[in-house]
């Protein structure tokens, strides 16, 4: 497949004002296409759900055909594809039903490579439920989180293991199946935090051994909305808190109320914007297209990030981490004598855009002992960047030598 970012970036207005984007670790920019699917439908009239007119009808549809763009994008099935605000919110909402059945003495496993969003929810629940927390641990040299420590970190009374797709800060990809078959081998359930994972490439939540699937739009071009996607089957045995009008039938019993349906139309649009990416096959299903194009752009964006670390890596006086075998488009680094948020600042002044700070890897910067100094920089790459702008930010980096 040919990837022509040339006609990707086009698609973009935001890319217009000059700056190099390379922020799309904590969002991306939207394409005129998942813009304009919002507006049409404001334009054309929406209704609450469960009406007996068209406009409410146009809303049903949407809905429908939102769950069934986030089932194509992570392989799967649109009866569990839960809706909501962000990932954060839906993480709270499952970790606390979840633990609704835990008891004193049951146990779940998180990792210190994880987001806070993958994090504190579960220990808050664990902790209301006097369940007991384990924690798997990063080897801070490499990035990488060993599965072999899942042997001894699981037992007859583990009811969950909550482990992330990729490192938000690091990329890193943990090899996820293989901590999945352990979880379900001792009986546990599991919920993977996709969202770093899912703009980077493509996405099979039955490879993975995700009981649950968590991602956002807002991070691979959508509107600022979250999704789970989770096993019908284990959702059917969740009983939520609820209105007692709200209906009960899943996936909208894990909802809580009005959804935002003109950014649902966007989401949707999105979806159709990373799946024809690449210059694909016409004529394939949209599941096989976002498989083919997600393909290549984590093709293209591997090339374009070896040329951004070996960059960073030649300078004597950038430090970067983590060297994880497998790892998203992703670079933590810091300038020696210099404030990451300076240097974040230093940056924005030459327009290239990028965030400093923890990045809500909190356990893990505390891990690195970076946190209480203002952790590092973070730079990465999306399938709208282009060798412009890492040779931009490797010139200005370049420049902060002392």
């Amino acid at each position: 497949m040919r990837y022509d970012v040339s006609k990707v970036r086009a698609g973009y207005p935001a890319l217009a004002d000059g700056y190099a984007y390379l922020d799309g670790a904590a969002g991306t920019q939207v394409p005129q296409s998942v813009i304009d699917a919002i507006v049409a439908a404001y334009r054309a009239g929406l209704g609450n759900q469960g009406g007996t007119f068209p406009a409410s009808g146009r809303s049903d549809a949407i809905v429908a055909e939102c769950r069934n763009a986030v089932a194509d994008l992570v392989g799967g099935d649109p009866a569990g594809v839960v809706l909501g605000p962000n990932m954060t919110t839906l993480t709270y909402r499952f970790a606390t039903t979840l633990a609704a059945d835990w008891a004193a003495g049951d146990e779940i496993v998180v990792s210190r490579l994880d987001h806070d969003a993958n994090l504190r929810p579960w220990v808050q629940a664990a902790q209301r439920a006097g369940a007991v927390v384990r924690w798997a641990e990063v080897d801070l040299s490499t990035g990488e989180l060993p599965v072999q420590q899942y042997d001894d970190l699981l037992t007859a009374r583990t009811r969950l293991v909550a482990v992330t797709a990729a490192s938000n800060i690091l990329g890193t990809r943990p090899d996820v199946a293989a901590i999945t078959a352990k979880a379900h081998a001792a009986g546990a359930l599991t919920y993977v935090d996709g969202v770093h994972a899912t703009p980077h490439g493509p996405v099979d939540v039955a490879a993975l051994g995700a009981d649950f699937y968590a991602t956002s739009a807002y991070k691979w071009s959508g509107p600022h909305v979250g999704a789970v996607a989770a096993d019908p089957a284990v959702l059917e045995t969740l009983r939520p808190d609820k209105l007692l009008p709200a209906p009960d039938e899943i996936p909208v019993r894990m909802e809580t109320g009005t959804a935002p349906l003109a950014d649902l139309a966007g989401v949707t649009a999105a979806v159709e914007h990373l799946a024809d990416l690449g210059s694909a096959v016409a004529g394939g299903t949209r599941r096989a297209r976002v498989l083919a194009s997600m393909a290549a752009v984590e093709s293209c964006e591997q090339e374009l990030f070896t040329t951004l670390l070996d960059g960073l890596d030649a300078m004597p006086h950038v430090t970067t981490y983590g060297r994880p075998a497998r790892r998203t488009a992703t670079v933590y680094f810091r300038v020696e004598g210099h404030h990451p948020r300076d240097v974040a600042t230093h940056l924005a002044a030459h327009r290239i855009n990028v965030w400093s700070g923890h990045s809500y890897a909190w356990e893990l910067t505390g891990a690195l002992g970076l946190r209480d100094g203002g952790g590092a920089v973070r730079a990465g790459l999306v399938h709208y960047n282009d060798r412009s702008d890492v040779d931009r930010l490797l010139d200005v980096v370049a420049g902060l030598a002392p």
